[in-house]
């Protein structure tokens, strides 16, 4: 497979025009997995009616939002890359975090996944966290830190390798701390402390073989091409181990969770592999399906990705040979795109 040309699904009209009919979902349409209960929808986060189609009155524990976040977006056009204003941006969050809230129950956890551009000012962390406190439903919890393995930078800058994690609360939920002990032996030392007339270090005390991960996280392999978890297409797509994590940390078994910007599907396949129901949407219907096919892919071969492969592998031999030739349906009739303020920030990270 060419992965230039797999490299960016959502910015790539070729492929897109390509890949939409063989999209099991239309806007405004809703898939449930018979096995499990999973459901997946092709709707807009910032539409509260759309939030309802897919929940039908169920509320969840946990929440776990992935947004775009670079303000780097696309505009109506689909695809071509733009820009628009930081308030415009912050003003559509306002709306998905107030439908996020509305599906919680009274006793729930919130994860927000967003970036900092060093470029700019670090935005949108900032003026994002600033709206967030007009919320008195939520309480801030932890500000969590995902190191990369790689990332990028400047010879005159640091290297930018870390993701931010904002963790919120609704009400007074469990944590279940055991999901934060890593598979990392015990390496810091000091903090020193007289025991029973004995000084002693964080080592000598420390009943775990292992240590906490803490709010830094840095045994997380972010996902890149040669990993198995990899879905082409979906860039910035997060690492199955720390979706996870929040999972194990903040829900029980057959706990509902949700996810609005459902990307490569790794919160549907975390809940699969911990027994939970996961509802997760996207307002791209190329990513709708990418999701229902990963869980479909995971259940057939137990992979939980398509490594350098291409999840549609309807197009795969086109791709590869390069046939522009073939006729091209269209689809202005058959993928209705609802017009909304998301139109301006649907491309993906």
């Amino acid at each position: 497979m060419n992965k230039e040309k797999i490299s960016r699904i959502d910015s790539n009209e070729e492929i897109r025009r390509k890949i939409l009919p063989y999209c099991r979902l239309q806007f405004g349409q809703v898939w449930e997995d018979p096995i499990s209960g999973h459901r997946v929808g092709c709707l807009d986060a910032a539409e509260k009616k759309d939030v309802k189609k897919l929940l039908c009155e169920e509320k969840s524990v946990l929440a776990i939002q992935d947004p775009p976040y670079n303000v780097v977006v696309g505009n109506n056009n689909s695809t071509s890359l733009g820009k628009i204003s930081l308030e415009k941006y912050v003003a559509w969050c306002k709306k998905w975090v107030f439908n996020t809230i509305e599906v919680l129950k009274e006793d729930a956890n919130l994860y927000i996944w967003l970036g900092a551009d060093q470029n700019e000012g670090f935005q949108p962390l900032p003026d994002f966290i600033m709206m967030m406190r007009g919320f008195s439903e939520l309480r801030t919890r932890s500000f969590i830190t995902m190191r990369n393995q790689r990332g990028y930078g400047t010879q005159h800058n640091w290297m930018a390798v870390r993701q931010e994690l904002l963790y919120y609360i609704k009400g007074k939920p469990g944590f279940n701390v055991e999901a934060e002990y890593t598979d990392i032996p015990k390496i810091l030392r000091g903090y020193y402390k007289k025991v029973n007339g004995k000084i002693t270090e964080n080592i000598e005390r420390s009943k775990s073989e292992n240590i906490r991960a803490g709010n830094v996280w840095v045994d997380i392999q972010q996902v890149f091409y040669g990993m198995k978890e990899n879905v082409p297409g979906c860039y910035a797509q997060k690492p199955l181990k720390s979706i996870e994590r929040i999972i194990s940390a903040s829900s029980d078994r057959n706990d509902l969770i949700v996810d609005f910007f459902s990307h490569s599907g790794t919160t549907l396949i975390a809940a699969e592999n911990l027994k939970r129901k996961c509802f997760t949407m996207d307002i791209d219907p190329v990513f709708a399906e990418i999701t229902i096919r990963r869980l479909e892919h995971l259940r057939k071969t137990g992979e939980y990705g398509w490594q350098n492969n291409t999840p549609f592998p309807e197009i795969e031999l086109e791709l590869n040979e390069g046939n522009t030739n073939e006729e091209i349906p269209d689809l202005s009739k058959k993928q209705p795109i609802q017009k909304s303020l998301f139109d301006d920030i649907c491309v993906r990270k």
